[in-house]
């Protein structure tokens, strides 16, 4: 009987990842497909396999996912600290009218690295110092511009804060994705 040549492009269900398809082989067969994966505006779901206390349950709005490797916000995880308190420790004051629609809004845990740094996603509009826009719908801010204008009433139309970040070296993300670690889908700016 003539054995059918193993096609090593697409992932086997039922293999492990190091399988390359031959018996006793140690290539990986998921490579291929995965690292050719650009995952800037999706969202990672974490699976439940994942059970650390930083990304257990999180779910990641991927801003960025290029050769350097990957920049992502966690979304749903809120911090006990206010906008409110933020502004205080920064040393905004918010205009007339402002303090009923800003205050009580949560800043969110954005993930592990610089977790003394805040990040701003939001709606595209004016020019802030340190943003990259990732779709005509959602920017990711650095500076703190994008807060100075919330305060002085000229800021996003709509804003999440976070403190910190979350980051992938290159491949690091698309290996954890291979071990069915996160679940990918397209985002929606109005989530």
């Amino acid at each position: 009987m003539k054995k059918s040549k193993v096609d090593k492009t697409l992932p086997m269900p039922g293999l492990p990842l190091e399988h390359d398809g031959a018996p006793g082989g140690s290539g990986s067969i998921a490579a291929p497909v995965v690292s050719a994966l650009n995952l800037a505006n999706h969202f990672l779901i974490a699976m439940p396999s994942i059970q650390d206390p930083v990304f257990g349950g999180a779910v990641v709005y991927v801003c960025e996912h290029n050769d350097s490797g990957v920049l992502g916000v966690v979304i749903n995880k809120p911090t006990d600290m206010t906008m409110e308190v933020l502004f205080e420790r920064i040393d905004l004051k918010l205009a007339a009218g402002l303090r009923s629609t800003v205050v009580d809004e949560p800043i969110m845990f954005g993930g592990p690295v610089q977790d003394d740094r805040g990040f701003v996603l939001h709606t595209p509009g004016a020019a802030y110092s340190s943003s990259l826009t990732v779709t005509d719908e959602v920017a990711f801010t650095t500076s703190i511009d994008v807060l100075e204008a919330v305060a002085a009433g000229d800021g996003p139309q709509r804003m999440l804060v976070s403190i910190g970040y979350s980051g992938w070296s290159p491949g690091q993300l698309e290996d954890e994705i291979g071990r069915n670690g996160w679940l990918t889908v397209g985002a929606d700016a109005h989530v």
